[in-house]
């Protein structure tokens, strides 16, 4: 089927996308190619299909999210990609979209940020069965990404994501509000999280930080965007490329994100879950997203062993450990650690409350966990802190785009 591929109001480009695949099979007419996704090139008028179809992909569901398969049976869907068209690929990360070519359709009258959508497909998605009289597609629950169960859902008429943990111990919602109380006491710029329950399932939930007028763009997507040289770490190459845009406070937002993943032995900071906000109209880069998506920490799918020892962490999206990461900081004269060990009461209080989930030992260990961390950055502080990077312990290059195509914020 033809389209027309839109950003708000702007026509981009044609492009055919095949109704048995899902993938664009070819493309049009470029119309206003600096509205193109950040890191889709075009040569003489002709878009880099195979980078347009990598972008496409990045909007649908992960085959690998938990659940995804029965939910895929239950809609007699044979894979994700086919989703997205069905809700004119509307998102509420960004502000790109599908025109079905002819369509009399405007971007005010069918976005997700300004009107009503289907938690039909939300429905789904969280195991529940298909409603089988007038279903209805047109939800950004066709175009969110991770791996965990989760859904959009209005309250009090915000747009809020409602994400789910895992067996067995479904802690990523706790785990996303501890970071949320650790980010406050820092004075470091987050999306705020909340815990609920709900059939005696805990989910957290945040607002959605876009707006009509702004959008996410991940850092894998900035990084594509210019070559790196052989020489460059992974690290050094982001700067350099959030400096040349404009983005001069990039340093501290990272030495920021960096210390709190070291606090909460973050494993999962990939490099499509953190990244920079635009103006979709402008295309003026605004600054440094809040820190969201930090649920993949304090040893979510260990053992209370396992988080006691602190061994065997998986760091992301630098370096190959946190302790070598944590040498990317340049200043650490920003933390108040008096407010940063005020938290313990606060974590103990929630953690409290996980019921069945996390027995007594498990939540005592969390929090030492945490403690123990903060001895060390504390220490840190105190001593000669040197800078230090070089590419032989960066992480694998291609880390981001391995994990998008299987799992992918």
């Amino acid at each position: 089927m033809n389209y027309t591929l839109m950003h708000k109001n702007i026509p981009v480009m044609d492009l055919m996308i095949d109704e048995i695949t899902g993938s664009i099979r070819k493309s049009g007419t470029l119309y206003n190619p600096e509205h193109l996704p950040v890191a889709v090139g075009y040569k003489k008028g002709i878009v880099d299909r195979a980078a347009l179809n990598e972008w496409w992909t990045d909007r649908s569901i992960p085959a690998s999210r938990s659940g995804v398969k029965e939910a895929l049976e239950t809609l007699n869907v044979p894979n994700t990609k086919l989703l997205i068209s069905r809700c004119y690929g509307l998102s509420l990360s960004d502000q790109y979209w599908v025109k079905p070519q002819n369509a009399d359709l405007e971007w005010e009258s069918i976005n997700f940020f300004d009107n009503p959508f289907s938690e039909d497909i939300g429905d789904v998605l969280l195991g529940k069965p298909k409603k089988e009289l007038d279903f209805d597609f047109s939800s950004p629950d066709n175009t969110s990404d991770g791996f965990l169960k989760k859904r959009w859902k209005i309250i009090n008429g915000k747009r809020c994501l409602v994400k789910s943990g895992s067996p067995p111990f479904m802690q990523q919602p706790f785990n996303e509000v501890i970071a949320s109380i650790i980010m406050r006491a820092l004075n470091v710029n987050h999306v705020d999280y909340t815990l609920i329950w709900d059939e005696e399932t805990p989910f957290s939930v945040c607002e959605d930080f876009i707006n009509p007028d702004t959008e996410l763009v991940s850092a894998w997507r900035i990084m594509q965007s210019v070559k790196k040289d052989n020489n460059t770490s992974i690290y050094q190459h982001y700067i350099n490329c959030c400096e040349a845009i404009g983005i001069d406070d990039i340093r501290q937002r990272l030495n920021e994100m960096i210390v709190v993943d070291f606090l909460i032995a973050n494993e999962d900071r990939h490099q499509n879950n953190f990244g920079l906000l635009r103006n979709a109209e402008t295309l003026e880069w605004i600054g440094t997203a809040p820190i969201f998506d930090s649920g993949s920490s304090l040893g979510y799918d260990k053992l209370t062993n396992q988080i006691k020892s602190g061994k065997n962490l998986i760091c992301k999206p630098f370096k190959k450990t946190h302790e070598e990461q944590l040498k990317l900081v340049t200043a650490l004269d920003w933390i108040d650690f008096d407010k940063l060990r005020a938290c313990e009461d606060e974590i103990r209080e929630l953690l409290s409350q996980s019921g069945d989930y996390l027995d007594d030992e498990r939540r005592e260990a969390i929090i030492q966990s945490i403690n123990s961390r903060i001895d060390i950055i504390e220490s840190l502080s105190y001593t000669m802190y040197n800078y230090s990077d070089n590419i032989e312990n960066d992480v694998d290059e291609d880390t981001a785009e391995d994990y998008t195509s299987e799992m992918k914020l």
